[in-house]
């Protein structure tokens, strides 16, 4: 492209992760943006986000491209349409989306996949995108697909190759939610609750479920949301007051893992529970409180 060019945000890999290095760079006066990754895929984004181009170098084949289409290039399509998106996966618990919010590794992955086994329907993994229609947040479903490391796999299912690669250039391999081992939620569901996935510990209590007041979820919510580097002022403005009113409006709660991962079992049984109970006896009227608060920062 002969457009002038500018770096709007760069990225390298961190220590001890496996992220590529990547560069967002806009070409023109925001007509195009450019996604490159370290390892060979680039893709040219319009700017309404309506187009989009993708390119890869051997070794990558294009099913690694269709993995960075489905994920992040995905997350940048959805944040540059201005949808409100969580770094999360969501799980239809009770005809309610129940999000599982945090940073990467956090275990957002593992834990879907985990109850995708037991199975109730997974919405979204690892970007989940909200929609506020007549005063309710909706969770939008994502891909039918769990992508997960080989560590998880062999603690879900005793061997780390039993299921398919993602591509053949990766070690990453997927859950298919076909129906067979797991179902996916293919239509949008009422935002019911958000658990917010902290640190892992070997104390004997966990894993276990910690309350947030109001000021803390909504902080910690700021800091889980898809991409929010990309945002300008206005945007952030405008995420910080939808985030304000999905705290005043949904039970926000911290979960505290357990160091040792053959306790996902059990981080599952007190996720159901504590959802459930949560919902119980909750009408439509209760995700729509008359009132709202408005937080300073």
């Amino acid at each position: 492209m002969r457009l002038p060019s500018s770096v709007r945000h760069s990225s390298l890999v961190a220590p001890d992760t496996v992220d590529p290095e990547f560069c967002l760079t806009v070409r023109g006066a925001d007509q195009f943006f450019e996604l490159a990754y370290s390892e060979g895929a680039r893709f040219v984004v319009d700017a309404a986000a309506k187009r989009i181009w993708g390119t890869w170098i051997p070794p990558l084949t294009i099913e690694d491209l269709s993995t960075y289409l489905l994920g992040p290039v995905m997350g940048f399509i959805l944040r540059q349409r201005n949808i409100l998106c969580l770094h999360a996966s969501a799980a239809n618990i009770a005809g309610r989306a129940v999000v599982l919010c945090g940073e990467s590794e956090a275990g957002k992955s593992t834990t879907a996949a985990a109850l995708a086994l037991r199975g109730i329907p997974v919405l979204a993994e690892d970007v989940s995108p909200l929609k506020e229609e007549s005063g309710t947040f909706y969770v939008e479903p994502g891909y039918p697909r769990i992508c997960l490391w080989p560590s998880a796999v062999d603690t879900l299912f005793g061997t780390p190759d039993a299921l398919p690669l993602l591509t053949p250039t990766w070690e990453k391999r997927f859950l298919p939610l076909d129906g067979v081992r797991g179902k996916f939620e293919p239509q949008r569901k009422p935002l019911g609750t958000i658990y917010l996935l902290g640190p892992r510990t070997a104390e004997a209590d966990a894993p276990r479920i910690e309350t947030l007041g109001k000021r803390e979820a909504l902080l910690q919510l700021v800091q889980n949301t898809y991409m929010n580097w990309l945002l300008n002022r206005a945007q952030r403005a405008a995420e910080l007051d939808a985030l304000a009113r999905i705290v005043a409006r949904v039970p926000v709660r911290k979960i505290v893992p357990h160091r040792d991962p053959a306790r996902v079992g059990a981080l599952c049984d007190l996720i159901v529970t504590d959802a459930e109970r949560l919902f119980a006896g909750r009408g439509s009227a209760e995700l729509r409180p008359p009132h709202l608060h408005v937080f300073s920062l």
